[in-house]
């Protein structure tokens, strides 16, 4: 099955997720993905990455709704689009209540609820001329310069965000759900959604670890460093129980959530792994994250997007 291959890497620092985007660009990645959490902000990097590079497209996986304004999120995606016509994609989510709660000291109420509204105020926003809108959630009235053909993706977790991101966006976005999961749960969602809203089922984008690794003590180290956080949330729990995998309501990973969630061995058997998730997910389009292993963490992470390279283009 064919499907667009994209990566994203976790770094800690603007000018090194600057300097991955230029270097996957370089070795014929065709996508690139960044999730705005605790470390440098997406929008910004991609503005800084726009003119630095001349055809990957770039996407956001995903913006956190709550902390931000709908209004603010669809200039910073014009100005973007501006930047890099027809590469950005805007991805959009809720998170978690821990999260929001925790880290930005906001309630968490009603996220399906709060991200269609965000999703239609951005959207009309994008198309062009003024949008008001009363809503439960916003009531504005607001006007840009100019619109743009700017993708509007969200998170997709369980059944209802597929739903949603069926009837009224132009893709999911899934985190660490299993392929047959997507399969199973996330596809039939969003043909409903699609279905629902009398239009075709839109692109299903899944997601799935890299650890470029035969060494399992290398492996379990950096599940352990980079991916603890999320068998502790609630809907991460829940998804993975829905997927077969009940345990991760223990609150830390099994080696069949591992199995599941993150591509890991030799080159060789990465990419048959990478093959075999994207014929049982059935997605078109693939977020390949990079998960460092060993020592030297930039060689992992430049040996990483030099296979995902590799592993595109041979597709």
């Amino acid at each position: 099955m064919k499907a667009e291959i994209g990566t994203s890497v976790h770094l800690p620092s603007a000018k090194g997720l600057l300097d991955a985007i230029v270097h996957a660009e370089s070795v014929g990645i065709p996508a690139f993905w960044l999730t705005t959490g605790a470390g440098p902000d997406a929008l910004t990097v991609f503005a800084a990455a726009a003119p630095a590079t001349r055809s990957i497209r770039m996407g956001t996986a995903v913006v956190p709704t709550f902390p931000r304004n709908p209004v603010v999120v669809a200039q910073q995606s014009l100005d973007i689009a501006s930047l890099a016509p027809g590469r950005f994609r805007l991805g959009l989510g809720p998170s978690h209540a821990p999260t929001i709660q925790t880290r930005y000291g906001l309630p968490y109420e009603r996220p399906l609820e709060h991200l269609r509204e965000f999703v239609a105020i951005v959207k009309g926003l994008l198309a062009g001329g003024t949008v008001r809108f009363a809503g439960k959630r916003y009531t504005l009235e607001a006007t840009l310069s100019s619109g743009a053909d700017v993708p509007i993706m969200v998170s997709a977790l369980r059944a209802g965000s597929f739903e949603l991101a069926g009837e009224i966006t132009d893709g999911a976005i899934t985190w660490l759900c299993p392929a047959r999961y997507i399969r199973d749960v996330g596809m039939p969602a969003m043909a409903r959604g699609a279905e629902r809203a009398g239009r075709a089922r839109p692109p299903m984008i899944g997601q799935v670890f890299l650890a470029l690794t035969e060494n399992e003590a290398e492996l379990h180290a950096a599940v352990e460093r980079g991916l603890t956080y999320y068998p502790r949330l609630p809907n991460y729990q829940e998804m993975f129980a829905a997927a077969g995998l009940p345990e991760a309501r223990e609150g830390r990973w099994s080696q069949a959530m591992i199995d599941a969630t993150v591509i890991h061995g030799d080159e060789s058997a990465c990419a048959a792994k990478l093959d075999a998730f994207i014929e049982t997910a059935g997605c078109e389009h693939l977020i390949v994250s990079v998960l460092a292993t060993g020592s030297d963490q930039q060689s992992s992470i430049r040996r990483s997007l030099d296979l995902i390279g590799r592993y595109a283009t041979a597709r």
